[in-house]
């Protein structure tokens, strides 16, 4: 046992020690914050708090069976098929990417929290295959039989593999570069639109009557990836300002370009029959006015595109979940009372 009077006293913790990465603080200590808001993001993230084995999917096996159309079908199952792919994509870069390498213990516990939210989305999308019965088999294999939705996937790892590495060393400036890089595509597109506008052609579902268990599903799916998106945009432009390294509008405009050539084609399959209501050509131009969103909150001065209009503008409302329901249906909303939480989307 050692002896107390070996103890040396230790310094207090300097909040002004801490930063996003290579912060020279006590990553045990939690407070004095120095990113408060990121302690904010984890505390309203809880009060989102819910399982997808409380809401009802038996209209949604009738509706699938009796219902939909053949667009219709198509259209629902490849985005399942997308999103079981990216959520655990998103999850495995959270863990193993970047909460790891961060610094600050609030920046860390969101993360954690995040994490945890990644693998029940996943799970969301595993319960809704399973209640519709579903081929899970040939569902989770289209991201490599459907080049459409493998090209996204493609990029997605090519642009964050290098930073998976559990040895990066942050402490080389050019890994520092790279590590910005690849989180600016993490939550300006995998994030911040991808999956922010991924949800919606279910919503036009939804908003007819259809698919209304799915439809709720994905509003809670929704809550989680608004505050996800804009806690990774917070994190983003605090660690350009801290490391004094901000990408080049030649990386943004290159990202832009291949990544809307990826979504342009995945609108054109997923929806290569229009459905009423909703058509490949309002999904891309709904993506094109997020992807301006996230360029102007990381404070870009060129928006990628000058013409883009809110296409949907019911997307923002389906973070706030403001309807009459049952008991059994509202259980979650019950769980805190939402009425003074801003879920929605910040400019």
């Amino acid at each position: 046992m050692q002896n107390v009077s070996e103890f040396n006293t230790l310094d207090p913790i300097d909040v002004n020690d801490k930063r996003v990465i290579n912060g020279k603080a006590d990553i045990n200590q939690l407070a004095p914050f120095k990113y408060p808001w990121a302690w904010e993001y984890f505390l309203k993230a809880n009060n989102n708090h819910w399982t997808p084995l409380e809401i009802n999917m038996s209209g949604d096996v009738l509706d699938y069976k009796y219902k939909l159309s053949p667009a219709e079908i198509h259209m629902f199952e490849n985005v399942l098929a997308y999103l079981t792919t990216a959520d655990i994509l998103a999850m495995r870069n959270i863990g193993l990417a970047v909460m790891e390498k961060m610094s600050a213990p609030e920046l860390q516990i969101y993360q954690a929290r995040q994490v945890y939210e990644e693998s029940l989305h996943t799970w969301t999308y595993q319960h809704c295959i399973e209640s519709l019965n579903l081929d899970q088999r040939e569902i989770y294999n289209r991201y490599r039989t459907v080049p459409e939705i493998f090209g996204k996937i493609k990029i997605s790892n090519q642009r964050l593999n290098k930073i998976l590495r559990s040895d990066l060393d942050l402490s080389k400036q050019e890994n520092v570069q790279d590590f910005i890089l690849s989180y600016g595509f993490f939550a300006t597109i995998f994030e911040g639109a991808w999956f922010y506008n991924g949800f919606t052609p279910i919503f036009a579902l939804q908003r007819r009557g259809l698919m209304k268990g799915t439809g709720e599903q994905f509003q809670y799916i929704m809550r989680d990836e608004t505050l996800h998106a804009n806690f990774g945009i917070k994190v983003l432009r605090q660690l350009m300002s801290e490391e004094n390294f901000a990408p080049k509008q030649e990386y943004w405009d290159e990202m832009f370009e291949e990544c809307h050539a990826a979504e342009k084609a995945y609108a054109n399959y997923i929806l290569r029959e229009p459905i009423l209501g909703y058509n490949a050509e309002i999904h891309l131009q709904q993506y094109e006015y997020i992807v301006n969103r996230r360029a102007k909150q990381i404070g870009l001065t060129k928006v990628p595109y000058p013409n883009a209009v809110n296409a949907v503008p019911w997307l923002d409302e389906q973070t706030n979940l403001r309807k009459e329901k049952n008991f059994f249906e509202t259980r979650v909303v019950e769980y805190k009372s939402n009425s003074s939480l801003d879920w929605e989307d910040e400019e």
